[in-house]
């Protein structure tokens, strides 16, 4: 079956200021641009003031992430999300996923436990 939805990325790290987030957001979207298929983009907030310039673009909120295809592009995202966090060395780090209205967090949470929750949370948009 074809998924085709939009995924939003939110980071959070424990005592991550805006610049360390914004850094944090960027590597991801380096991960994720990776993978063969997904469109990977930023996500915005704010408007940018009148005058500004190209440097002082508004702040990201974090990361868009158009999948078309089978049900294996999310697990795909999400596969490499989980690996990602995993890598945090030693920073309590969350990456919240949003599709639908539908929400997972992935952290350093036991593997045990994660797998749970991403399993339930990728049965809930598989369309088969």
């Amino acid at each position: 079956m074809v998924v085709e939805s939009e995924l939003r990325l939110r980071i959070m790290e424990d005592g991550a200021d805006a610049e360390r987030l914004t850094t944090l957001t960027t590597y991801l979207r380096h991960e994720l641009a990776q993978l063969d298929g997904p469109e990977v983009d930023y996500e915005r907030e704010g408007a940018v003031p009148a005058g500004a310039r190209a440097a002082e673009l508004e702040a990201i909120a974090g990361l868009l992430v158009t999948l078309s295809g089978s049900v294996e592009s999310l697990r795909s995202v999400i596969r490499t999300v989980r690996g990602w966090v995993t890598r945090g060395d030693g920073a309590a780090r969350t990456v919240r996923v949003e599709l639908g209205g539908d929400a997972l967090q992935i952290s350093n949470a036991s593997a045990a436990e994660q797998d749970r929750l991403i399993e339930l949370f990728i049965s809930r948009h598989d369309p088969s």
